[in-house]
């Protein structure tokens, strides 16, 4: 429906299988004036916690896989690194990369702003195919994956795109005062999730944040390689800067 929060629908689609609390939902819908910033760093990552300061709770995270396979079913893009097309390309049968790229990928380009800054990111990638007739204009909408099976498995782990390895976190680098990269994440506020939950401490989720932290700093990492070897391509505008 025109004017349509897709957000939204994502969630009202999600409360019809699973059970969302309500502090998640609005989160979701920026319903809430109490959400500050808590910052958490494991092995290198700073990771950015949604901490709801008037209920004194934190939203954290679990998978909860076999029984949801949510994300594969609704798959937005699937952007990949210079390592991904070498390994897919092989798992696909391809003998030639660029015979790959031309046959199963599609070029996808989004913005990203920081939901504390004014940094405004816009990210050029090489995409595998959701679909095996997926088309540029379909970027970026929510499409069932064709290497998701009947029984919620990808066909290509362990050699699925890098992203996916990452889901729900989203990550990017950015450089501290002695102009040292660094590499924050934050969870991707879809709708689409249905492990979100609520605790008065982050220690539960520790487990998964130790977890995570290698794949988020090593995909960083491969992503910086994959735009400086011109398989992608990052922009970033400042619109406080641009405002003086």
């Amino acid at each position: 429906m025109k004017g349509s929060d897709p957000v939204k629908q994502a969630l009202d689609q999600l409360t019809k299988k699973w059970k969302v609390p309500p502090e998640v939902y609005d989160l979701h819908l920026g319903k809430r004036g109490d959400v500050m910033d808590n910052q958490t760093e494991v092995n290198g990552v700073i990771y950015h916690i949604p901490y709801l300061s008037t209920a004194g709770l934190y939203v954290l995270w679990k998978c909860l896989w076999p029984e949801c396979h949510n994300c594969c079913d609704r798959q937005g893009r699937l952007p990949l690194s210079r390592s991904d097309i070498d390994t897919i390309a092989k798992k696909l049968g391809y003998k030639s990369k660029s015979e790959f790229v031309g046959n199963e990928t599609v070029i996808s380009s989004w913005q990203e702003q920081e939901s504390l800054g004014s940094i405004i990111t816009t990210i050029s990638m090489i995409s595998l195919k959701r679909k095996a007739d997926e088309q540029e204009q379909e970027d970026g909408t929510p499409l069932p994956c064709r290497f998701l099976d009947g029984k919620g498995s990808c066909t290509l782990h362990p050699d699925k795109p890098g992203v996916c390895w990452l889901y729900p976190f989203a990550s990017w680098t950015e450089s501290d005062s002695r102009g040292r990269p660094k590499v924050h994440a934050s969870f991707q506020l879809t709708g689409d999730c249905p492990g979100f939950y609520l605790d008065n401490s982050v220690e539960s989720m520790m487990p998964v944040l130790q977890e995570y932290s290698k794949k988020i700093y090593n995909y960083n990492m491969e992503i910086s390689r994959t735009v400086r070897e011109k398989y992608g391509f990052i922009n970033f505008v400042d619109l406080d800067s641009k405002a003086r």
